[in-house]
């Protein structure tokens, strides 16, 4: 059985947004992807972020720095 890791997610309120936090992840070489988000967490647009629970510090940076808008950071144990 595969064990729950902890992580940091991200969702926002359109797909624009999801996508620009990709843009931005890749350019500043932080490790994570999209991923559908998780219906606890919100409906918005239906995508979220998620990233390794220690890069929570430098993406709430990287999205305060890029002006890019989000719904909500959660942090959770995904498989």
């Amino acid at each position: 059985m595969r064990e729950k890791k902890p992580c940091v997610i991200v969702t926002f309120h359109t797909t624009a947004e999801a996508m620009a936090v990709e843009r931005a992840c890749r350019e500043e070489k932080l490790e994570g992807r999209l991923i559908p988000a998780p219906r606890a967490l919100s409906s918005d647009c239906g995508i979220a972020w998620r990233g390794a629970a220690e890069s929570r510090a430098a993406l709430e940076k990287l999205l305060s720095d890029k002006k890019i808008e989000f719904a909500g950071i959660y942090d959770m144990e995904l498989y």
